[in-house]
């Protein structure tokens, strides 16, 4: 078995939250997340995109980054960018095997009593690859809440919080108040946090974290600059990504009064250029039509992703779906339903999914009366989906979303056969 073999067979263990492990990890192989600067990003939802807005505008202003995010599409190099590239296979596998090497020595001589996580043992992978390319600064999305995610190992430069939903409500709570308290424990003392347009209840609850803590808190939507930014196109979709570009800005301005200078045309760039894909991504597939792809993997996600159609008059589509059996489906699916024409349930390998025929069956109990069909295969329910009645003007349109572990084979097996962005 290779060490990336190794890696993926964690999996089945699951989540383990905790710090125990990562900490003995990291300590054993020198601690590599010293070796650079930081950003430490959590939230419910837009974590990912602040990450990529932020990371892209460091770049611009000269620094060598990494970014280390989760899940990954379809190829796990890609949690692990350098200068927003993937890391390349050799280096992921050589460090991956290193780092296994320091974890059997952890557990044969007693420092480690629990075999680590996946997410575990990634974490430092990551942390050890950006050591050795010698980064400047590392840009890193919390996993999973805050207070007990591997990540939560960095002191970082400064650390953020995008957003606050109901979401993982069996790891973190099931108020938004007590997610609110797992996400802020990623609040350092002296270590600024930035937040993004929270509920009242959580902006409250991790604001009493925040202190206890000994960090000064700044709210993105609040804080007053003296610099003018041109007119500006984002290059992410959405309106909701209006509130995340504000995080990503507040955290650039920071970073360039703390550490050093962040030119504004910089930022304008980290806004404008960067990508994140499988969130709002339209393809254009050969003979077909135009395919909407998005992660909208929870409600406030399913919610952004029909605020967005509506916003730009695409009702009325048939939506291919699939999602997680830990998934909140009767939300998700009742924010998209404004939106959807019709819904063709589907599924992925893994032992966390809802099946096509179960997720369909659950969909017609939530909306009776919309039609529902269950096809096993994503790239099937993709065909269906444009199989369905043409609009009488326009192009032919469809959606994919829900759980990542769908969007992202589905996205670069369809790219892989011919589609491209439109």
């Amino acid at each position: 078995m290779t060490a990336v073999e190794r890696l993926f067979s964690l999996e089945q263990f699951g989540i383990k939250l905790g710090l125990d492990n990562i900490r003995a990890l990291v300590d054993a192989l020198g601690h590599p997340e010293r070796a650079y600067r930081t950003i430490h990003i959590g939230g419910t939802n837009g974590k990912g995109s602040v990450a990529a807005m932020v990371e892209r505008g460091l770049r611009a202003a000269g620094l060598r980054t990494g970014r280390y995010t989760s899940p990954h599409l379809d190829r796990i190099e890609e949690r692990f960018a350098l200068d927003g590239q993937p890391v390349d296979t050799a280096t992921f596998a050589a460090v991956t095997a290193d780092v296994f090497s320091v974890v059997d020595r952890l557990i044969a001589d007693g420092t480690v009593a629990v075999t680590p996580t996946f997410f575990e043992v990634s974490t430092a992978v990551a942390f050890e690859i950006f050591r050795r390319a010698a980064v400047d600064v590392a840009v890193v999305e919390v996993g999973l809440g805050g207070r007990f995610d591997a990540t939560n190992v960095l002191t970082p430069t400064i650390t953020a919080i995008t957003s606050i939903a109901l979401d993982h409500e069996r790891h973190l709570g099931h108020t938004v108040s007590d997610i609110a308290f797992e996400k802020a424990g990623i609040a350092k003392d002296g270590v600024p946090l930035i937040i993004g347009r929270l509920p009242r209840e959580a902006a409250s609850r991790i604001a009493k974290v925040a202190a206890e803590a000994g960090a000064s808190l700044s709210d993105a939507h609040a804080t007053t600059t003296d610099r003018k930014y041109p007119p500006l196109t984002l290059a992410l979709r959405g309106r909701h990504q209006l509130e995340n570009a504000a995080v990503a800005v507040a955290i650039l301005e920071r970073w360039s009064m703390l550490v050093s200078h962040v030119p504004t045309a910089a930022i304008v760039t980290g806004l404008t250029d960067c990508e994140w894909p499988a969130r709002l991504e339209w393809l254009q597939l050969p003979s077909r039509g135009q395919l909407l792809i998005d992660a909208a993997h929870n409600p406030a996600g399913a919610a952004a992703l029909a605020s967005y159609l509506q916003d730009t008059g695409s009702r009325n589509l048939p939506v291919v779906f699939a999602a997680m059996v830990d998934k909140d489906l009767s939300g998700m699916v009742t924010a998209l339903a404004p939106i959807a024409s019709s819904f063709i349930a589907t599924t992925v390998p893994h032992a966390r999914a809802r099946t096509a025929e179960q997720l369909a069956g659950e969909i017609r109990t939530i909306l009776p009366g919309v039609p529902v069909a269950a096809v096993t295969e994503p790239e099937a329910a993709v065909t269906r989906a444009f199989d369905q009645p043409r609009p009488p003007d326009g192009p032919r349109r469809a959606v994919a979303a829900g759980s990542i572990y769908m969007v992202g084979p589905l996205r670069a097996k369809l790219i892989a056969d011919g589609a491209t962005r439109a």
